[in-house]
């Protein structure tokens, strides 16, 4: 705690520990969990080794240890987005290597032993989403296939197949653009799996289906036109399979059997299910006595449910406001958790008592007082289409400074990928990191955001670089109504998706004095026609089927508008992005440069579509704030070293 009032301070110069070195220092975030036996196992992204994937177990009364070997990375380039790199049996670990995109399998005790043969080129052919017979040990895995001189997406192929022993492959499921959760029933006599076709993402319209000894039967989804998106398919004990499905607009939990179909079993407002962007997660789980734990996003936060077997819920106090995966052994609960002054971690409790929680991944030692954390406030407001909209709102936060007197704060807009994801209440130092030197932040829910139900996340099909950008102008002049904020200086920032929408909001509009783009897409119709297979007909919802609506591509494209963009800009890219290729944003940096506004690139080598190496984390998040400081016309805090960004076309 601090004893000394308060210096008043221009908002940002504020002093504060929270320094783009402390955000990446031995920062590590945790990719899944999954429980073998009395074992857990968790993934950990770990920037400050190159940004690679390690495997963690921890054993009953151990210390965690690390599964792979010192070099070897958990990461599979499936969808481009990989998930479900790894799972576990037995004892058995099986993993994709990044290296190579082979699967290899670690016994107990020994070293890796490559399982899939060396593809044509390397990397073409990808393994993901497995899981192990529970009688005869084979593994049913999706696969994808990338030929040799191929035509880039249109050749890729996407199937389900079934390794033996021997690591002979034999194709199950064949024909659909793309499959995933391949899932054998507890017994081995059935095989679900979901699968869908452009032009179609998996939260569009998706089926589930099940081959058992009846042939093949479709559980949901693709029957009588019917429009649903389908997750998180899992076999109970009882034989039963569950899943997610959003057909009554809330992501649902349902169950299936053979002879009673499909009948709800969790109908509380909220989302279990989420957009699958990645393999592998599962946000539910089954206790041994029949009830499940469910995890459930409704108004910006996750609550813990425990399901009775008569369809009842109870909410569980496990301290967790957002929660990325769950899993369950008997009666005890493993998930990924964390809350506005708690970084994410894995958590470990018995159902009988929930308030128990043991941390098994070790969190970071910060030595920042919570004082210094500003919190999520939840905030309603009418959206650029005046009907109601949400954001997470985070005032600046410092026990040492405030503002000027009459000073109000300045404003960071950001905005989050997908553009299906969401705003999370957890604890990121990467948000703090802006919130403790004097800006206020409002990390938005713009219409197409997950965790209001389908309709909400429908608003945007058709619509994407209108309502998106129309949102964020809103929330803008809310706060600013409220007297929270100087409208002003309202800056806005966002990467992949949320950096189109940067670019669209600044291109478009006059309310934002800068942005900050993170791979964002700069041309529509040249995403259209280069990106990966996974999202090459996104578009055809999101704007418009291409090449039909070619014209509305011209018009979305932030290119189209550079007459009309006047706001400086920093745009951050990663040298290998596969999703927004470099071209991308060079195309916006280089009309910038010639329209002569202020403009300044930093391009990673190395990084793909998001930044994983902790030297490019802190340095694009110190270029980013000495250009705010630059272009907005304040000091960094005294005593804080960072080089200052080099900004083409500033006048001083």
């Amino acid at each position: 705690m601090t004893d000394n009032a308060p210096e008043r301070l221009p908002c940002g110069s504020w002093p504060t520990p929270i320094t783009a070195g402390l955000v990446v220092q031995q920062a590590s975030s945790i990719g899944a969990v999954a429980v073998d036996g009395a074992d857990v196992y968790w993934s950990e992204l770990r920037p400050h080794e190159g940004g690679r994937t390690q495997i963690v177990r921890k054993s009953p009364g151990a210390e965690p240890v690390d599964v792979l070997p010192a070099g070897a990375n958990a990461r599979t380039a499936v969808h481009e987005y990989g998930g479900g790199a790894w799972w576990v049996a037995n004892g058995v670990v099986w993993y994709v290597d990044w290296s190579d995109q082979r699967l290899r399998k670690v016994e107990p005790g020994a070293e890796p032993v490559l399982v899939t043969p060396e593809a044509p080129e390397g990397g073409s052919v990808r393994w993901a989403d497995g899981d192990v017979h529970p009688v005869d040990g084979r593994v049913a895995v999706v696969r994808e296939t990338h030929p040799v001189g191929g035509r880039g997406a249109v050749d890729v192929v996407n199937e389900i197949v079934v390794l033996d022993h021997a690591g002979e492959q034999d194709t199950v499921v064949s024909g659909p653009d793309f499959v995933s959760d391949p899932r054998w029933s507890p017994d081995g006599a059935a095989l679900a799996w979901l699968e869908w076709d452009h032009p179609s993402m998996p939260w569009d319209s998706s089926a589930l289906k099940v081959q058992n000894g009846l042939g093949v039967v479709t559980v949901a989804g693709g029957v009588d036109d019917a429009v649903e998106g389908i997750c998180q398919p899992q076999w109970a004990p009882d034989g039963s399979l569950w899943f997610c499905s959003d057909r009554a607009d809330w992501w649902w939990l349902y169950r299936w059997t053979p002879a009673g179909g499909v009948e709800e079993m969790f109908t509380e407002p909220g989302d279990v299910g989420a957009p699958k962007w990645t393999f592998g997660h599962q946000r539910y789980a089954f206790l041994a006595d029949g009830r499940v734990v469910l995890a459930v996003l409704h108004e910006g936060v996750d609550s813990v449910r425990l399901l009775g077997e008569n369809g009842s819920s109870t909410a569980l106090p496990v301290g967790a406001t957002s929660v990325a995966d769950v899993a369950a052994s008997g009666a005890e609960v493993v998930l990924i958790g964390s809350s506005p002054v708690e970084e994410e971690a894995v958590l470990h409790l018995a159902v009988d008592a929930p308030e128990q929680v043991e941390v098994l991944s070790p969190r970071r030692e910060l030595g920042i007082d919570p004082e210094w954390y500003a919190g999520p406030e939840h905030i309603e407001f009418p959206g650029g289409d005046g009907r109601p909209t949400y954001a997470n709102f985070y005032r600046p936060t410092n026990p040492t400074a405030q503002p000027l007197e009459g000073e109000l704060p300045p404003l960071i807009v950001m905005i989050h990928g997908g553009p299906t994801s969401n705003a999370t209440s957890t604890l990121s130092l990467a948000r703090q990191f802006w919130t403790s030197r004097g800006f206020a932040v409002a990390d938005v829910d713009y219409g197409g955001s997950t965790g209001y139900g389908r309709a909400y996340r429908d608003r945007l099909q058709g619509h994407w670089g209108i309502l998106d950008v129309g949102d964020c102008v809103a929330v803008v002049r809310w706060l600013g109504e409220q007297g929270w904020v100087d409208p002003a200086r309202a800056v806005i920032r966002g990467g992949s998706a949320g950096g189109f929408t940067v670019l669209m909001a600044l291109a478009v509009s006059d309310v934002f004095a800068a942005g900050a783009d993170y791979f964002g897409v700069a041309d529509v119709e040249a995403l259209a026609l280069e990106t990966h297979k996974f999202e090459s007909r996104y578009l055809d919802g999101l704007i418009a089927p291409y090449p039909e609506g070619r014209d509305v591509y011209t018009a979305r494209s932030p290119l189209t508008h550079l007459d009309s963009l006047t706001s400086p800009l920093v745009v951050l890219q990663g040298s290998e992005d596969k999703v927004v290729p470099p071209a991308q944003s060079e195309m916006i940096v280089a009309a910038l440069r010639e329209k002569g506004l202020p403009v300044a690139y930093r391009l990673y080598e190395g990084e793909q579509h998001g930044f994983r190496q902790a030297e490019n984390i802190q340095d694009s998040l110190e270029a980013e704030l000495s250009f705010y400081s630059q272009v907005l016309g304040f000091d960094l805090p005294a005593g804080e070293s960072i080089p200052p960004l080099e900004i083409e076309n500033l006048r001083r």
